[in-house]
């Protein structure tokens, strides 16, 4: 029987490459991924169909929904949504529905994922198992009791499960939502979802790049593009000051949804290092795996990837909400990475902070975060749809 895994990803591309880990780990179960932003080159995995809607994106001012599609009429978007996810529950009948943070989030999509969740619930031949899939932190909303009364209810009513992807040593549900004992489905910690590495991928990538035992290379990354091009533009002006020797190789991936002009002004600046711009790569990890320093924004998947691939970190958290400053100050507090203050992006102090890492890389961290979100939650789901009991969180 198949699952359906609703993501919507309208700012980067963390959320999508989350759910696209969960749905590898479902295999061999049929998987209908259905997403609604802008396109990801990514490679699906045979048992996997990606299903788009006419696509949604936030605003500039990251207020509100808005077509992708230039002059397209936002009402005439949402019914036409409503109308294809309608079809296609009828035609798949998932035997389970994973819902990618909402209701924690994505409210804008209520429109369309109430009368889902409500026609799922009464289905011809028994209840659906629906899931609600959250990562780690929860920005924080300007009415907390309104926002928390809110979820509580949607949660109550509609879903049979939360899985929170995150390892609740390192950071718990309870600490950006305040109402976790009043949810009445089962709550459970899977550990933060990640890929790994292949296991040849630095020797790999760092022969295909001519580089030696005493050669460094520096990758540094902007999660999907939307923001966080003054980080990379603050990288390409540290790394001219850093010292010689050793040979020191930079890699820049800005992300899909960079502005054209910001990508070009970037690339001009690498041209005058030993530098390259690209915007993405499938193989992203595995150059992480081949480099000496990570120097990112941090993300909830750029995070995890580090921690995958073991490599020495710096991350710049976005600075508009709580979310990867308080996650960077966890990992950092275990020794995992350094977070980097907003002033640390002066081209001397940040090339400081840089040779300091490349000089003296740290020690491994103080205790094992648990990566094996994306197994655990496939196992949970085939535990429910057997008729077992879910484990709780602990």
């Amino acid at each position: 029987m198949t699952v359906a895994v609703y993501c919507q990803h309208v700012l980067g591309v963390g959320h999508f490459f989350r759910s696209l880990e969960i749905c590898r780990a479902l295999a061999p179960r049929p998987v209908v991924l259905i997403t609604g932003g802008p396109p990801v080159a990514a490679d699906l995995p045979g048992h996997v169909r990606e299903v788009r809607l006419p696509p949604l994106v936030m605003d500039e001012r990251f207020s509100e929904l808005r077509p992708a599609e230039p002059g397209a009429d936002l009402e005439a978007v949402r019914r036409e949504r409503r109308r294809l996810l309608a079809e296609l529950f009828a035609a798949v009948a998932p035997e389970a529905f994973v819902v990618e943070l909402y209701p924690f989030g994505r409210k804008a999509f209520a429109f369309e994922l109430e009368p889902l969740l409500a026609g799922y619930g009464r289905r011809a031949g028994g209840r659906g198992l629906a899931v609600c899939s959250v990562r780690d932190v929860l920005v924080e909303k300007r009415s907390v009791a309104a926002h928390e009364e809110r979820v509580v209810a949607a949660l109550n009513r509609g879903f049979d499960g939360v899985l929170v992807h995150a390892d609740p040593r390192v950071i718990r549900l309870e600490e950006t939502f305040g109402r976790v004992r009043d949810i009445a489905p089962p709550v459970v910690y899977t550990g933060f979802v990640t890929p790994r590495p292949p296991p040849d991928a630095r020797e790999r990538v760092r022969a295909a790049l001519g580089l030696g035992a005493a050669d460094r290379l520096v990758v540094a990354s902007a999660g999907g593009g939307s923001v966080g091009g003054s980080l990379l533009e603050a990288v390409l002006a540290a790394c001219g000051r850093l010292p010689r020797p050793p040979r020191i190789l930079l890699r820049v991936f800005t992300g899909p949804f960079l502005p054209e002009e910001d990508f070009r002004r970037l690339a001009r600046a690498a041209a005058l290092l030993e530098a390259q711009v690209e915007r993405f790569r499938r193989d992203f990890l595995s150059w992480l795996a081949a480099a000496d320093l990570s120097v990112s924004l941090g993300g909830y998947n750029t995070t995890m990837n580090l921690l995958a691939a073991g490599v020495p970190a710096l991350i710049w958290p976005f600075p508009q909400n709580r979310e990867q400053r308080l996650r960077g100050e966890r990992l950092q507090a275990l020794g995992a990475l350094r977070v980097l203050a907003d002033e640390d992006l002066d081209p001397a102090r940040l090339a400081a902070a840089m040779a300091s890492m490349l000089a003296k890389p740290p020690a491994p961290p103080a205790a094992r975060v648990d990566l094996e979100g994306a197994r655990a939650t496939a196992a949970w789901i085939e535990e429910r749809l057997r008729g077992r009991p879910g484990r709780r969180g602990s």
